[in-house]
């Protein structure tokens, strides 16, 4: 008796079923492991590029956090929480649209009904954050924070536009105490961000509490790399 192997599958057969194999692949390494996103805005810059119809591309770390939090430091990606919309919501339409943000809320392959974010962890749950001292600089538990990474940030300049002047500078917030469970997340750009001190960011809040946070649990992963344009791909920090 010959005994040979099974039926060979018609071509068109075999490269459906290597498609599926590949795209189950995919989405099972975005949806677990590691997934890429555009940098669409300027709120990251200089660590980050961002436009609206071009930006850096990045992988962020899903597993980062497994089993732990966010630290102080770490570049984020984090889903928008509702109260933080300040764009037009998702359309939720229907036809492919709606087929093609179903599908990516699945497998974490192209767009989907979700929003995400990408900013920089400044304090953490217990911490206690407040800007500014006379150097112009974000306390962390009365402690000035040093941040080499800073873009643009708005202006301070102690004895005429500081947090004891009137009017005072933007860059002021009173101290705020960060809940348990939560982070304090804000741009690089400092600026133009629209962040956890957004709010503070404005003339007319004089006192009272004007920072927002973001659940831990709403963090995506930890941004690890660049990896597009290539003349600037590498590390991310």
């Amino acid at each position: 008796m010959n005994i040979g192997a099974g039926k060979k599958l018609p071509l068109w057969a075999s490269v459906t079923l290597n498609m599926l194999v590949a795209l189950v692949a995919v989405a099972l390494i975005q949806g677990f492991l590691v997934k890429a996103y555009r940098i669409p805005s300027g709120s990251m810059e200089p660590t980050l590029q961002g436009s609206a119809g071009d930006g850096d591309r990045i992988l962020v770390n899903r597993l980062a956090y497994a089993g732990s939090e966010a630290r102080a430091g770490d570049i984020v990606v984090f889903t928008r929480p509702d109260s933080w919309q300040t764009e037009s919501a998702v359309a939720r339409s229907g036809g492919f649209a709606g087929f093609a943000r179903s599908f990516g809320d699945v497998t974490g392959i192209g767009p989907s009904n979700e929003q995400f974010l990408v900013k920089r962890v400044v304090a953490t749950g217990g911490q206690t954050i407040s800007c500014c001292g006379e150097d112009g600089k974000l306390r962390i538990d009365g402690q000035p924070l040093d941040e080499p990474y800073i873009f643009e940030d708005l202006p301070f300049e102690a004895g005429s536009n500081d947090c004891k002047t009137s009017p005072g500078s933007l860059r002021c917030f009173p101290a705020f105490t960060v809940p348990e469970g939560e982070l304090v997340v804000l741009g690089d750009h400092r600026s133009v961000s629209v962040d956890s001190a957004i709010a503070c960011r404005s003339l007319t809040v004089v006192a009272g509490v004007c920072m927002r946070t973001i659940k831990s649990s709403a963090v995506v992963g930890q941004v690890a790399a660049r990896f597009w344009p290539l003349d600037r791909a590498g590390g991310v920090g």
